[in-house]
């Protein structure tokens, strides 16, 4: 059999290039869930650090989580591609998995698992003090405390000094909320960006029994 196949295929397709696809359908899932576990973490504690003074936002601010949450998705879209992918042998115990479809499959599982890690580490903290700062401007808590009495921190004008209405708290959690709404956008994109490459590169492969 190894005759007719050629002598590259001990080469191209040794016994271990399936511990190298493995390790690649692990790094997705592993990393990635990872990655959602800091975000829902970093995000989480903040949610409800903030609940105690202001319950009425916790369900608005649990966009964070929910975000981080959705890291943990990617990850198993692309391990389990990964993982239907990866061939056994045959019945004459001939590997038909090559070493360049494995190096394809650890790669695409890098680039979801590590992508994932920084997405959700990024949701996590921006999550983490965009939640508080939309808590403390509902509370009207002054982040800025000094000796001379001021008004709470949802009270100071936006236009101070042109005789100006005072901002609203609810005006200004709006405002915080947005920016916060965005950051995460872009956070979550970086996740989404490692899923394409990952669907792309996962596509890739040679097959030495063909």
């Amino acid at each position: 059999m190894a005759d007719e196949l050629g002598d590259d295929v001990p080469i191209l397709c040794p016994s271990w290039a399936v511990s190298v696809g493995y390790v690649g359908v692990a790094s997705a899932a592993i990393l990635s869930n990872f990655g959602s576990a800091w975000g829902t973490w970093k995000a989480g504690v903040s949610l409800v650090h903030t609940g105690i003074r202001h319950p009425s936002s916790v369900m608005k601010n649990v966009i964070p989580i929910v975000m981080a949450g959705v890291i943990g998705i990617y990850g198993l879209i692309v391990a389990v591609i990964l993982a239907e992918s990866i061939t056994s042998p045959n019945k004459d115990r001939q590997n038909g998995y090559s070493i360049y479809t494995a190096m394809a499959h650890l790669a695409a599982g890098l680039c979801c698992g590590i992508s994932g890690l920084a997405a959700g580490g990024c949701i996590g903290i921006v999550g983490d003090h965009g939640v508080r700062a939309v808590g403390y401007r509902a509370s009207q808590i002054s982040l800025f405390p000094s000796t001379t009495e001021k008004a709470g921190y949802s009270e100071i004008p936006s236009n101070e000094g042109d005789g100006g209405d005072d901002v609203s708290g609810s005006e200004d959690q709006n405002k915080l909320f947005v920016g916060m709404l965005i950051m995460l956008i872009f956070s979550e994109a970086l996740a989404l960006y490692g899923l394409i490459v990952a669907l792309i590169v996962s596509q890739h492969s040679y097959n030495c029994l063909d």
